[in-house]
């Protein structure tokens, strides 16, 4: 199979957005709660200046740690001083750059992003369920970092075996904003978007809305076109200039 098939990278982009999707629906059923989100509210003892969104995560990524998620170069972790894999992990040869993969990773700006998304993904107020809700958004953080990490890797390692000789000069240069122009399609882009706003339609035509809250298509195409989109290109960039 040729990982770097922009058709096959392409499909499993889109499989990966399906995730994001019922992600985002599943936690707008529960209100923002803000207390979950406050430090010295986490109800752990030893953890009293975190949050319970953060015990949650770090708990959720120590754990994925040790069993040895990280291992594998597109899934990028949120939390920094996590334990080495307590298994051996043994991957096939992805084709991905031996390089140190921790250059492409956007968590950080994904982070902030996805909390502010919640102001108008969630109904307003407190319905008391924390530990549902940051559960949640654990499962919703470490989708769309595999989303935008596995599209950094794969797309521009395709790009560059594609033409070589362009992206070593661009490379040797390090020229980013050359690279960017030149990773950058706007007519897929706005495909990506649209077919995103049509399933998200789709996946809510028949739900019961007396128990389910409805998503607007519109609050994912701006997720996505704001925040997944840019932050997969500049995955792209950081990877190709170290590669």
């Amino acid at each position: 199979m040729n990982n770097f098939d922009l058709d096959l990278i392409a499909a499993r982009l889109e499989a990966l957005e399906e995730t994001i999707i019922h992600r985002f629906i599943d936690r707008a059923q529960f209100a923002n709660n803000e207390p979950a989100y406050l430090p010295k509210y986490s109800g752990f003892a030893g953890a009293e200046d975190s949050s319970l969104f953060q015990v949650r995560l770090e708990a959720q990524e120590r754990l994925d740690a040790e069993f040895g998620r990280y291992v594998v170069p597109e899934e990028r972790p949120y939390t920094t001083a996590l334990p080495e894999p307590r298994r051996q992990v043994l991957l096939p040869d992805t084709g991905i750059a031996r390089i140190q993969y921790d250059c492409i990773n956007q968590t950080e700006k994904i982070y902030s992003a996805y909390l502010k998304s919640l102001v108008t993904l969630c109904p307003a107020g407190d319905d008391g369920q924390y530990g549902s809700s940051v559960e949640h958004d654990v499962s919703a953080l470490q989708a769309i970092a595999r989303r935008v990490h596995y599209g950094a890797l794969y797309v521009a390692e395709s790009k560059y075996r594609g033409s070589p000789d362009l992206y070593r000069e661009l490379i040797r240069s390090a020229d980013a904003a050359e690279l960017l122009r030149r990773l950058t399609r706007p007519e897929v882009e706005d495909a990506v978007v649209a077919r995103l706003a049509a399933k998200v339609e789709h996946l809510q035509a028949h739900v019961n809305r007396s128990i389910r809250r409805i998503v607007e298509p519109e609050l994912l195409v701006e997720f996505y076109r704001d925040v997944v989109i840019p932050l997969t290109k500049a995955g792209q960039v950081a990877y190709l200039l170290r590669r």
